[in-house]
């Protein structure tokens, strides 16, 4: 009777845990100078994220050290209370390793090129941004191992 019950347990789904990770690059930023930030339309389009992402249970906020990108995470980041973490952009495996490991739902802002590379690392199929592209909203769901990418955009009022 015992072995017959542990081989139905063995045979039921097990409903593993799952996380998503909310990949992002900053959004418009000024023209000129070494670390711009975030024009008009730009700080308008982070305080729309901030408005799509409070109900997603986040709990941790990483970005780079640029300008732009702390400033796409800080609406998130005054509103949630969360403090913005900073990861180097040249260490991308390292990073997705660490984010995996978390196993909760995380925000990343980062750029254009860092973006899909970061994406493939996590598990994801990511795709090129152009480097006049902004607003898309890139979503992992982690379900085991298994990883489902999709993305939305993020439009400013």
């Amino acid at each position: 009777m015992i072995k017959l019950l542990y081989a139905v347990l063995l045979l039921l789904p097990l409903n593993g845990y799952c996380y998503d990770l909310y990949l992002v690059r900053h959004f418009e930023k000024q023209s000129g100078g070494t670390d711009p930030g975030l024009t008009q339309q730009g700080q308008l389009r982070a305080e729309a994220l901030a408005d799509y992402l409070m109900p997603k249970n986040i709990q941790h906020i990483y970005s780079t050290k640029y300008h732009r990108t702390k400033q796409t995470a800080q609406p998130f980041s005054q509103r949630s209370g969360l403090d913005v973490q900073f990861y180097s952009p040249k260490q991308l495996t390292a990073f997705a390793q660490s984010i995996k490991a978390l196993q909760t739902n995380v925000l990343i802002v980062g750029h254009s090129n860092t973006t899909p590379e970061l994406i493939s690392a996590l598990g994801g199929v990511a795709t090129k941004i152009d480097e006049s592209e902004y607003g898309e909203l890139f979503i992992l769901q982690i379900c085991d191992d298994r990883v489902n990418t999709k993305s939305i955009f993020i439009s400013a009022p």
